[in-house]
């Protein structure tokens, strides 16, 4: 999840009436101009603009307004995309920038009134188990093969989306189309990891390579060795550790992006834990039966108590003093600044902005000083389970739109994920969704100085950073229960314990009341009723129960080692 800044829109100016071939004109200049290099040849790319040409004829003057959040991928669409979009079709095209809470606000006005806000929605696809439910939600795979077939591009190769598993409801259709997408990483200063003088020290003290952290013990060793042992390097004072802890709803979203299923909260399954997820939600079928650990969740058990622990113990121990009144966008820049040494909740999308040219953590050859690498675990992991999050923004359309709007801004969104235009736009804001681009040697060229971004994205590991799941009913309602709770452990308020008591009671209160409303049909809510957690940790699976130990031998790996594997087509 990541929240815009600013709310702009952007229209692309009236398109007058022109002739096929100034149609074409346009489209040959943007080829030539903007869309290079792309993964498919410039004769190809002139196919797929003169179908574009040919698909819009019937919408041509048409005003269509998109909405998505403000991330510098759609800052390309909207100041670029949706100009090019409207030269070459003769559609109208406003692609407005909001914050992202606005528009999920926005797309459930239009979902609970039928009056049509916008004409397609930029919108995480991390609502998939709520747009499933509710049948607001245009299910793409019924659209592309129905009444929207005579506007569905013969080139969008579906299979060529690396989300596609996000957007895929139990059903087996595809509801949303990914846009855009950027994964939570580890991230660390590889020059300081390099220094032959920390590494005997750390040896020493730990009796263990310092590297890539495997495993939660790993990465809290490396946080105390740099706030506590390193202190300081080149005259700074340095932190093992950067995270944040205001009371807003960005703290909600630190853990909702999947930390509960790092520390191994969850079942096994990709891309979400059946028949518990990372929400700590049980399934039976596509039912969800509950969050808490006496209805078969995992929201309160153990390792989502263990998980909640660990992130206030390293917020206040080894990071920064302030990080504890930053929000998720005032913390985002501090790694850039060069005082920090690993953090383990790093979001991609800020790798354009920890590249930049003159900044304390690039070399002078513009290469980066840090590296991004796989979340090490917590000790409730296993094999087979998910082990961090990706954002994937992604196309969706609703009922309530009139179908020729619909059609027409369905035109817009597949030109924005079209192979002519994807691989520039994924080289401008570094958020990938083809396969068909990462293997380009456009790719080839940037990797250097991405620090392990195309590496990650190539490797066989990327399918364990998944979004949340179908096992969450209602996005809306449940995730801002949690922001409200965990902040009241951070402060001191709560425990962690009962936080996450309060937290799996909130969730089955509003599962209750949509399944006492029944408006989610066969797939909505059926609680269990509550029984002793003993019977619960009984079984196999989770909710797992608590281990006698929690903090096992810290495992580092050698980051080129770790390249390797992913070159060797290995996980690690």
């Amino acid at each position: 999840m990541l929240a815009g800044i600013v709310g702009i829109g952007l229209a692309a100016g009236p398109a007058a009436a022109q002739s096929d071939e100034q149609y074409q004109e346009a489209a040959r200049r943007w080829v030539e101009t903007e869309f290079q290099p792309s993964s498919l040849s410039k004769e190809e790319q002139m196919k797929e603009m003169e179908w574009f040409i040919k698909a819009a004829e019937p919408f041509r003057g048409m005003d269509i307004n998109v909405v998505s959040e403000t991330i510098t991928t759609h800052e390309y669409e909207a100041q670029t995309l949706a100009r090019a979009f409207s030269e070459i079709t003769g559609i109208n095209l406003k692609h407005d920038l909001i914050q992202e809470g606005d528009v999920i606000e926005k797309l459930q006005t239009q979902m609970q009134s039928g009056r049509n806000v916008y004409d397609a929605y930029v919108n995480d696809s991390d609502l998939i188990g709520t747009h499933f439910r509710y049948g607001a939600v245009v299910p793409l795979s019924d659209w592309m093969a129905g009444e929207g077939k005579d506007v569905t591009l013969p080139t969008l190769d579906i299979d060529d989306f690396i989300g596609k598993s996000f957007t895929t409801g139990p059903d087996g259709k595809l509801y949303q189309l990914p846009d855009q997408q950027f994964a939570n990483l580890y991230w660390f200063r590889a020059d300081w990891f390099e220094r032959p003088d920390l590494q005997q020290r750390f040896r020493e003290k730990y009796g263990y390579e310092l590297g890539v952290p495997v495993n939660w013990s790993a990465y809290e060793d490396i946080a105390e060795f740099f706030t506590n042992d390193v202190k300081e390097i080149d005259g700074v004072r340095v932190y093992g550790h950067m995270d944040y802890g205001k009371k807003d709803p960005s703290l909600g979203w630190r853990f909702t992006d999947a930390w509960l299923s790092m520390a191994g909260a969850g079942d096994k399954g990709i891309p979400n834990g059946l028949p518990v997820d990372e929400w700590g939600i049980r399934v039976d079928g596509c039912s969800p039966v509950g969050s808490s650990v006496a209805r078969g969740g995992a929201t309160n058990g153990p390792a989502a108590v263990y998980a909640l622990t660990k992130y206030i113990d390293w917020l206040k121990k080894y990071a920064p003093p302030e990080a504890q009144g930053m929000t998720f966008s005032e913390a985002g820049p501090v790694p850039a600044q060069g005082n920090i040494a690993q953090q383990i909740f790093w979001y991609t999308a800020f790798t354009a902005d920890m590249a930049k040219p003159g900044l304390p953590v690039v070399n002078e050859d513009g290469t980066p000083k840090w590296r991004m690498a796989p979340s090490p675990h917590g000790p409730y992991w296993e094999e087979g389970m998910k082990l961090g999050y990706q954002d994937a923004g992604s196309w969706t359309l609703l009922e309530s739109t009139p179908v020729d709007r619909r059609k027409a801004a369905w035109l817009y969104a597949q030109f924005t994920v079209s192979k002519t235009a994807s691989l520039k736009k994924t080289m401008v804001g570094l958020t990938p969704i083809r396969e068909s681009d990462l293997h380009t040697p456009a790719m080839d060229e940037m990797a250097p100085k991405l620090g392990g971004l195309v590496e990650f994205y190539r490797s066989p590991a990327r399918v364990a950073w998944t979004p949340t799941g179908t096992n969450v009913p209602d996005y809306p309602k449940l995730a801002q229960l949690w922001w409200q709770n965990v902040a009241e452990a951070v402060t001191g308020e709560r425990t962690p314990q009962e936080a996450m008591d309060n937290l799996a009671a909130a969730q089955d209160q509003v599962m209750a009341r949509l399944e006492r409303a029944n408006v989610q049909g066969e797939c909505g809510p059926k609680l269990n009723e509550e029984r002793d957690a003993q019977y619960w940790f009984d079984q196999p699976g989770a909710p797992k129960p608590k281990l006698d130990n929690e903090k096992p031998q810290g495992e580092t790996v050698a980051y080129d080692a770790l390249l390797k594997a992913w070159q060797e087509g290995r996980v690690r």
